[in-house]
This record gives C-alpha cells, structure tokens and sequence, in this order.
C-alpha cells in the first residue's frame, strides 16, 4: 500500500496521454475492472495518488452521474497535467475501443448484409450474458439490505410495465428520496487534502454550464430543428442522466435511439454486443451509434458528435465538483439518497436484461445454452470479455448454418 502524497506538479499532458493510451488499449473488463487497473497502474506502479486520495476519487465518481471509470481517469489527469491533462487522459482512454466501434457501425451502415446474420445474433447473445452478470454484481454490492432489495424489484417491475426515459428518471429521484427516509449510512471518516488546480469559483461555473446545456439543448433542438443539433441533445442528456456506470447506458439510449429510427433494435443490440469485445470504457457504444446513424449525418461526422456529447457532462461535472468534494464527501444525507439510487439502478439495469436484451435475443434453447456458457465464461472460468464475444458470434454463425 502506497503512502506517498499525491504529487500535485503539473506534467506534460503527452505524458498522461502516454499511459491511459497503454490502458486504452489492454483494459478490457468494465468498470470495476478499469478501476483495477487505475489502482495498480497509479497508486502501487507510479504513486501518482494515495490508496485513501484514490478511494475518494472512486467515491466521487460513484457519486456522480456517467461512466465512474472514465472520471475517474479525467480526475486523475487534471490531477496531474491539469486541464490539458485530463484531456489527454479521456483521449488516450477512450480512442482504442471508439476507432473500433465507429468502424463497425459504419461497416454495418453500408452493408449490414455483409455481416453473417448468426454472427450479429451472437453478439446479441453475448449482451444477454454481459448484461446479467452486471445486475448479478451489482445487485451484490447495491442491495445489501432488504429495503434495497425490495427497491430494486419494485424499480424493475415499474420500468417494465412503463419504460419510458422519463419514468426511469422518475423511479431513480423517488429511490432517492426513499434512501433519505430508509438509510442509515455513516460518514466516511478522514481524508486526504489532495488540491485540484480547480478554484472553486471554477468549479460552480462549470456546473452551471453543465445544467444550461442539459436544459438549453432540448430546447434549443425544438426552436431550430436540426438533425446535428437533436443528436447532440440526446447523447448528452443520456451522458448526463445516466446512475451506476457504463452498462446503465443501454436502457436510456435505446430508450432515445430505437424508437427515432435512428437504428434498428437488431442492430443497437449486435452494437452493444461488439462493445463487450473491446477495451476501454463502455460510452463508446456512443461512437457506434453515431456512426450507423442513416444519411449524412452518420458516419464519422456522426460518430465524433455521439462520443463527444456523452462525454461532455462528465468532464464538467467531474471538473466542476472536485473542488467541492472534500465537503460533499462528509455530508451523510447526500450517502443515504445514493444508497436509495444504486438499488434502483440494480432494478433499471434488471428490468433492461428482460426486455429488450433478453427478449430480442433469446428464440430457442440452444440460444439459452449459449447465454448459460457465457455466463460460466465470464462468471466461473473467468474468461476475458474479448474472448467470449468472439465465441458467442462463432456459437452464432454455427447455429445460423443448422
């Protein structure tokens, strides 16, 4: 365990973008894995942080709505190159997996038929079982009581009765305010003084352009009806409003996406399913979608656009809250709403892997059998996520031939 001080020197951000490029491109596993990796990389490797500036950082992000992991990068890189280093942090991360998915989405915009049906089946398949071990290990760490328990399903059986985005956000603020009323939850006790090159006056007014966006957006995209502007609306207040990480992402977007006709169920699911086979964080799923989109809004235009509107909110919020962190941290009613807010998070993501996940993928037995193989993959033997994708589209591409 490293008791080094956080070193608050500012480095070039070439260097930041060095290592989370190397991250980049070899963290494979979601979320929880990525902060591993941070962890050994940062603190044990290169004592950039303490293990207990560390934990707080995780915490923060944890807190806040969007990918934790890539805020956690951003955070890490502010910390040490500033605002060019939490830049070059959120670059280096995020490139590997949005090239790939932006190539994919663009091959399945111009020829879908060149992909073997089986295999976009397979890699529908593979959501199924990615997305159940999510609820499994966040059910174990969200839903410990049996109020959260409880609150978990009721989230689920409402979401699934009426999935709409605004029933979702509806059912996360009452788990919050239920968590205010239920949760006992104690404060955490001492931290490290870590400082962010963010004042705090900074720091509010990047929130408060956080919020002018979230609300000016939609707006904006209702007063002048444009096909760029309403993209970049959507993707960020799904980047906004998403609660529990990465994979929290698929109900809200499919919510937004499917139902516009931007794409096809079939292919928003074969994209999630390839997202799993690369590294790097999950929003880059964003890429994907951009770049399917039909017409001349799709494409690399499209893709750039998705991925930087999603990531947006992040950036500001991480940035903007930092410098009020040490407060916000100590602040026992603010843990009890997110106790509130994680169990319902369990229930949303629940209420995702049986409809549309589940449903859309699962015709026949032998597809059950694939999903249960890939659940052992992931769960039991412990198999790399790339590999499972790969032998659930090869699993895919047989059964297509029967």
């Amino acid at each position: 365990m490293s008791s080094k001080p956080p070193r608050t020197t500012r480095h070039p951000a070439w260097e930041v973008f060095g290592v989370f490029l190397r991250l980049g491109l070899t963290s494979f596993g979601g979320p929880v894995a990525h902060l591993g990796y941070f962890r050994n990389e940062f603190v044990t490797r290169r004592g950039w942080l303490t293990e207990r500036a560390y934990a707080d950082l995780v915490a923060l992000c944890q807190f806040l709505p969007g990918p934790a992991s890539s805020q956690v990068g951003m955070a890490i890189g502010l910390l040490r190159g500033g605002y060019a280093g939490a830049v070059a942090a959120w670059l280096g991360f995020t490139l590997p997996s949005a090239l790939l998915l932006a190539a994919f989405g663009l091959g399945l915009a111009q020829g879908a038929d060149d992909v073997p049906a089986g295999v976009l089946h397979g890699l529908k398949l593979v959501a199924v079982a990615v997305v159940a071990q999510a609820v499994w290990g966040m059910a174990r760490l969200f839903c410990i009581r049996a109020w959260q328990r409880a609150l978990a399903v009721v989230a689920a059986a409402v979401l699934l009765l009426q999935p709409a985005v605004g029933m979702q956000l509806a059912v996360l603020g009452v788990a919050g305010l239920l968590g205010l009323w239920i949760a006992q939850t104690p404060v955490v006790g001492q931290h490290d003084e870590t400082v962010y090159p963010v004042k705090p006056r900074k720091g509010i007014a990047l929130l408060l352009l956080f919020l002018i966006l979230l609300l000016g957006l939609p707006w904006a995209a209702q007063v002048w009806p444009q096909a760029a502007l309403e993209l970049v609306s959507v993707f960020y207040r799904v980047g906004a409003l998403v609660f529990g990480g990465g994979h929290v992402v698929l109900p809200l977007l499919q919510a937004e996406v499917v139902p516009r006709g931007w794409v096809s169920l079939d292919t928003f699911m074969a994209g999630y399913g390839a997202a799993q086979a690369v590294p790097g964080p999950l929003f880059t799923f964003a890429a994907f979608l951009g770049a399917a989109l039909p017409g001349p809004l799709g494409g690399v235009t499209g893709a750039l656009l998705a991925l930087l509107a999603i990531f947006l909110p992040s950036f500001l919020l991480v940035v903007g809250v930092l410098p009020l962190w040490a407060q916000l941290r100590q602040n026992q009613r603010a843990q009890a709403a997110l106790a509130g807010i994680n169990a319902a998070v369990v229930g949303l993501l629940l209420a995702a892997l049986i409809q549309p996940v589940a449903t859309s993928a699962l015709t026949s037995l032998a597809d059950l059998g694939v999903v249960l193989l890939a659940l052992l993959a992931l769960m039991r033997w412990r198999l790399p996520a790339w590999a499972v994708v790969l032998g659930c589209g090869v699993a895919g591409w047989l059964l297509g031939m029967l």
